[in-house]
């Protein structure tokens, strides 16, 4: 009767299962965020607004703690199925390297992207009355956009495989 009462059902975690849902939800928040929230902020005229570039710190260094937390369980994830062998050596060797990749790339906009895009986008001029987007903003920007497209790219990778994996089991 106690063992009934007392007894731990062991019951494994599901990684294939933690890394979609992980790269489902930071690719989804990645998504909203790029291509929805910053194009609204950009059509109400917010961007031309001297109080944006505190909003996007907030706003971006909030998400980036998050994309960190995502990158981390990734890249704990890959680790343990690593010891598991679903996959051939070599696609676990690449599946390593992407995930911490992404989590370089999360460093990356949490120490560098963020504090340089809000140094450049900081009007320090209160007197003038046309802001343009300096030089380096535009390389900075650019920057952005290429290290973002590199995530979509091996966030989707993972995703792919990880989901291939899911349907032949």
């Amino acid at each position: 009767m106690l063992n009934i009462v007392f007894s731990r059902h062991h019951r494994e975690i599901d990684w294939h299962t933690v890394i979609l849902f992980t790269l489902g939800f930071w690719l989804s928040g990645s998504f909203i965020l790029d291509f929805v929230l910053i194009p609204s902020l950009s059509l109400t005229g917010m961007m031309n607004s001297d109080e944006f570039a505190y909003v996007g710190f907030v706003l971006f260094g909030i998400f980036n703690r998050v994309e960190m937390i995502c990158a981390s369980l990734i890249l704990t994830a890959t680790l343990v199925e690593g010891t598991q062998h679903y996959f051939t050596a070599r696609k676990q060797n690449l599946a390593v390297i992407f995930a911490i990749i992404l989590l370089l790339i999360s460093l990356a906009y949490t120490y560098v992207f963020t504090p340089n895009l809000t140094a450049w986008g900081l009007c320090l001029d209160q007197f003038s009355t046309s802001k343009p987007l300096s030089v380096n903003m535009i390389l900075w920007h650019g920057g952005y956009w290429l290290v973002e497209g590199l995530k979509y790219t091996l966030a989707v990778t993972l995703l792919r495989w990880n989901y291939c994996h899911d349907c032949r089991r």
